[in-house]
């Protein structure tokens, strides 16, 4: 051990030295991760968290109008339309 350098500062140095190598390696284990995922996803298999979703939209809606809700709708559309 050099004489210019304290027992703290080297154990400092140790300390951060070690701080790193542990960053390090869970930022590769991160991205490891993160790659298979979205490997997963691009598949199409999914991911399981996830909820099933549908390929189609909800089915049509239709509402019977009686004869003067017709004629109520049809004044409604030739007002907003301008009159034509």
């Amino acid at each position: 051990m050099p004489e210019h350098v304290s027992v703290y500062q080297l154990l400092g140095m140790t300390l951060l030295v070690l701080v790193a190598v542990a960053w390090v390696i869970g930022l590769a284990v991160m991205l490891r991760r993160g790659r298979h995922e979205a490997e997963l996803w691009r598949s199409g298999h999914g991911l399981p968290a996830l909820p099933h979703q549908r390929q189609t939209g909800p089915g049509r809606e239709s509402v019977e109008l009686t004869p003067a809700e017709e004629d109520a709708f049809a004044g409604l559309v030739r007002q907003l339309s301008g009159g034509r």
